[in-house]
């Protein structure tokens, strides 16, 4: 852009002038796609009809001719669908592949099978990205492809714009992302792991169902965001005048139910934090919570493995899924070569761990000493399935306490390949406790300056205050439940549309 500059009065004003837009080959290419669309409205043809029926897909129209051997045709009519991927032009024949939503096709058109007009029309028409229908006759080549020979054509949709060439114009993960519509085209194995994502959810929502569990929706907007210690997005609704939140997690509501009589609930949904973005981590993030009355969370460790297990058969996953369960403090013995459980209220940790050259500062609390032992020491040796149970209370403010041991809380999280895929725990149900861990959880909060705590939730000791059964509760990520069952490495990959700068 130039800038003109303008005085008047005491202002500087500066004047906008447009500079003239450079032609490029791309758009010559867009110009001559529009008026091949004008041309085919000028012929009395529609290049964006309305509808277009079929039979079947691409995919089992292969298969009912799968018997065709080489150089076979059958005298079988079908149709077929799709967008064309390659062309190729030679004369008074032609090749172009046609892939739609399940296979791809080859199709086969000469001119003395069509036509003239109908072949005339197609050489000077047709362009990459276009979707077509054909009608035809199967046929296997002289090199045993299955293909279509073209009897009739149909333009579905005149495309304005090319196809990305394939190893340079998709190479790059942030355009994958940003124009996921483009990296579904180009590349077949993206749309395979959403194919996937979907059966994943699917088999574990129907085994909760054959387990009686029943599905429930909760509010995504909140007054208060409880339910995880997470930093929320704050938005405001303009009628009653009240910030709200976007949830980080619908524990909170699932529990009201329980407490209602509905003692076996599940809910599948997006939750948002207001946190970090890395291979790990999405701000919008899809979550499979449940809760069961009459259970602790030896249960939830049994319904989580019956949940994956499905999942893992519904897709054919070969990943590692022998699962083992060992307590946090054995762990931290194991791969640290400290026995911290009886110093877990020990005032005087950081001289205990201090050899260990952790990056934390002498005043760390000791919840952030034992994070970061276990992040650095014991994490990156969770490869196989494994459920780490019996956390510090100070980490659990929803969890029962063991009745003789109240500083372990009664909880599990679930890490598979070094990652946490699930947390769970044997919930509290005991009003004057909870009461009481909201109210360190606030003093927590004025004291270290912590924004990422739950609020005291006056409704929910309510509710708490009508009895709560004993309940168990099990929370797993279904983003990073299909990175591991896919064997992808970046969340990204396994969300179509991925929270990122779209300009």
């Amino acid at each position: 852009m130039i800038y003109k500059k303008k005085d008047g009065g005491n202002a500087n004003i500066m004047i906008k002038k447009e500079q003239k837009h450079q032609a490029t080959p791309m758009d010559y290419i867009i110009q001559n796609r529009k008026q091949k669309v004008k041309d085919f409205i000028n012929s009395g043809i529609s290049p964006y009809p309305a509808r277009y029926v079929l039979d079947k897909n691409n995919s089992d129209i292969q298969k009912d001719f799968v018997f065709l051997e080489r150089g076979q045709m059958s005298d079988v009519k079908v149709k077929v669908v799709g967008r064309i991927m390659t062309y190729r032009n030679m004369g008074k024949v032609a090749f172009f592949d046609i892939r739609d939503g399940y296979a791809k096709i080859q199709v086969y058109v000469r001119q003395d099978r069509i036509g003239m007009y109908q072949y005339g029309l197609f050489k000077n028409m047709i362009d990459v990205s276009d979707i077509v229908a054909v009608e035809g006759t199967p046929f296997k080549t002289r090199t045993n492809e299955f293909s279509i020979m073209a009897e009739k054509w149909t333009m579905l949709t005149k495309a304005l714009r090319p196809l990305p060439e394939k190893w340079h114009g998709l190479k790059d993960v942030e355009t994958r992302y940003r124009q996921r519509y483009l990296d579904l085209i180009m590349n077949n194995e993206v749309k395979d792991i959403f194919v996937k994502r979907s059966l994943i959810i699917s088999s574990i929502r129907h085994k909760l169902e054959e387990l009686g569990f029943i599905e429930v929706e909760t509010p995504i907007l909140q007054s208060l965001a409880g339910g995880a210690n997470a930093k929320p997005f704050t938005t405001h609704h303009n009628t009653l005048n009240m910030s709200l939140f976007l949830r980080v997690a619908p524990e909170l509501f699932l529990k009201r139910l329980v407490i209602g009589g509905m003692d076996k609930v599940f809910e599948i949904g997006k939750n948002f934090r207001n946190e970090g973005i890395d291979k790990n981590h999405n701000p919008e993030f899809t979550m499979i919570e449940l809760y069961k009355a009459y259970s602790d969370y030896n249960d939830m460790m049994d319904v989580a493995e019956t949940l994956i297990k499905t999942a893992a058969e519904k897709i054919g996953s070969t990943v590692n899924l022998e699962f083992r369960r060992a307590k946090m403090f054995e762990l931290i013995k194991e791969y640290a070569g400290l026995d911290l459980l009886p110093h877990i209220e020990d005032a005087k940790m950081f001289e205990l761990v201090k050899h260990l050259n952790l990056d934390l500062p002498k005043d760390a609390s000791n919840k952030k000493i034992l994070d970061q032992i276990f992040e650095e020491k014991v994490l990156p040796n969770l490869k196989n399935p494994t459920f780490v149970i019996d956390y510090p209370a100070i980490y659990s403010p929803l969890s029962k306490v063991k009745f003789n041991q109240p500083e372990i809380a009664e909880r599990f999280e679930l890490y598979m390949n070094g990652m946490e895929v699930g947390n769970a725990y044997s919930e509290l149900n005991d009003p004057e406790l909870q009461k009481k861990k909201f109210v360190q959880q606030m003093e927590m909060k004025n004291k270290e300056c912590d924004e990422d705590v739950m609020p005291y939730d006056e409704d929910f000791i309510f509710a708490l205050e009508q009895g709560l059964p004993p309940t168990g509760g099990l929370g797993i990520g279904i983003d990073r439940l299909v990175m591991i069952l896919t064997m992808v490495k970046s969340i990204r990959e396994v969300i179509t549309f991925p929270t990122m700068r779209y300009w």
